[in-house]
Parts: structure tokens; sequence; C-alpha cells
């Protein structure tokens, strides 16, 4: 019972720590804009240049497209697309645990789905009559394989790409290890808990236990697993591994938020209620903080 008290607080931690997060996000005041050229919302303009450059460009609507706007963010996202372009022969290691990230995300959702399904008769086993059914088995060995192994590949290439690289060591601080080592020892022991049975059954069978509260039996590498698995959750958004939480932000309303400052104007009470922003006396940048009064 113990275990599974572990497993439903550290999932709801994630869960409520994450939307306080983006909440916090949101609310902020004003961002310095960058304002980074070309914006993909803006229609007419993909290639570089802005609506600003035409003749009277506040007496012409500004037409975007969120949807253009998304897509780009998805490349980002999805394919880490600026550190492929700038960084390629980092971008192998670091991709392959995102990647390895996003198919455990996909088998513990397969996961549920199919304890869902067993739960209402359906049976999800190699031996199913339904198509559906054996179609959530088989990807969800596949994703459970390819996920373990690319995040155990891609976390321990990382930690020793930064300890032995000369350049990057300079730029890890001792969190960034603990992170990498942390989500290592998650993966490793998933492989040594999951991976005896390929068929990931006990998987299956932890999964629907949570899924109905019911305390579940477990070894001394199972409860191994499952505390670690619950400290990384709610360690991850804590952490600086929260980026995930502010990515949108960073480039919705900082890269490429470029909406004009009209007189009345959403964009002009935003920069009013900046301009009334005081930070608290605890901020430490030397602008904020009072000068010293000089030595005699």
């Amino acid at each position: 019972m113990l275990l599974s008290l572990i497993a439903y607080l550290s999932i709801l931690l994630f869960l409520g720590i994450s939307v306080y997060k983006a909440y916090g996000f949101a609310k902020m005041p004003l961002h310095g804009r960058m304002e980074l050229y070309p914006v993909p919302k803006e229609k007419g303009y993909e290639h570089g240049g802005s609506f600003y450059e035409e003749v009277a460009w506040w007496s012409k609507p500004h037409e975007v497209s969120h949807v253009r706007e998304i897509l780009e963010m998805l490349k980002e996202i999805l394919f880490i697309k600026k550190l492929f372009e700038n960084q390629r022969p980092f971008w192998w290691v670091s991709y392959a645990l995102h990647l390895g990230i996003y198919f455990i995300m996909a088998w513990t959702i397969l996961l549920v789905i199919g304890a869902v399904f067993a739960l209402n008769g359906i049976m999800v086993a190699a031996s199913s009559s339904n198509i559906l059914a054996l179609l959530i088995y088989y990807f969800s060995i596949l994703t459970g394989i390819i996920g373990l192994a690319l995040v155990t590949l891609g976390s321990g290439a990382l930690f020793l790409r930064r300890m032995f690289d000369n350049t990057l060591k300079k730029y890890t601080t001792p969190q960034e290890y603990f992170n990498l080592l942390l989500i290592l020892a998650a993966a490793v022991t998933g492989i040594l808990v999951w991976g005896s049975d390929l068929s990931f059954q006990a998987a299956r069978e932890v999964t629907a236990n949570l899924i109905t509260f019911t305390p579940f039996a477990a070894g001394g590498l199972v409860t191994l697993h499952v505390i670690i698995v619950g400290v990384m959750l709610i360690y991850i958004p804590i952490s600086k591994m929260s980026h995930y939480v502010g990515k949108y932000f960073t480039f919705h309303t900082v890269l490429w938020d470029n909406s004009p400052n009209l007189r009345g104007s959403a964009v002009e009470q935003k920069v009013k209620k900046a301009t009334t922003y005081r930070p608290t006396t605890t901020w430490s940048a030397p602008h904020i903080k009072a000068p010293s009064a000089p030595k005699e």
C-alpha cells in the first residue's frame, strides 16, 4: 500500500507543480521582447521581414497564424531543432535522452489504455482477437523497450560527455550531474525490474493495480525503482528540468511576441502594468539594491 501511495503522490505532485509553474509564467510581468525574425505566426513574412515594414502598418490588419507558430514550436520540442542546427555532435546524445522520454510517455499511456481494456473484459495480449487490443499490446512492448534503452543510453552518454568534454565540463554544475544520474538510475532499475519479461506483464499488472487503487506486492528492486521514479517525478518540476513548462512561454511571449503597442491595445495595458512593477528588497541585482554607504 505504501508504494501505491508513493506512486499516487508523486504523479499528483508532478502534475500539480507543473501546472502551478505554468500559471506563474503566465502571470509574470511583460517580458523583454526579443522579436527574432522571421516570426512564424506572421502570414506573408515566413522567410523574413515583418509587417512593420509596410507603409502605414498601423492602419492595416495584422494577420497571424497561431497554427504555424505551434508547428514551429513542435519542431523544437519534439526534435530539438536549434541544437541540431548549431551543435550537431551534442544533439545525438541529447536527443537520444529526449526521444527515450517521449517513448516512455507513450509506453505509460499504452499501459494505462491496456489496463482499462482489461478491466472492461478486453484481453490485451498476444493471443487477443481484438485488433486494437493487439496493436496496443505490441506497441506497448515496442515503446517500452525503445524508451528504456534510449533513456539509459542518452543519460549515461550525456553524463560522460559532460564529465570528459573540456568545454562542457566548465559549464556543468553538480546539479546537472545529479539530474542525469537520477534519470539513469530510474532507467536502469526500470530495465532490471521490467526487462526480465519483454512482454512487460509485471508492468501491466502494476498499472492495473494503480488504476483500481489495489495494493500490490513488491520485492526490494521494485520498491527501489518505485521510490526513485517517485522522487524523480517530484524533483523534475522544481529543478532545471522543468524547462518543458517554460518552453511555450519562451517562444510565444519572448522570442516571437511582436504584437504592436497601439493606443488602447492589450499590449499597452501590459506595458503600463509592467512599469508599476517593483521588485522586493531581497532581489540581489546591483541595479535594484541600494548602494552601500562609502567607507570613510
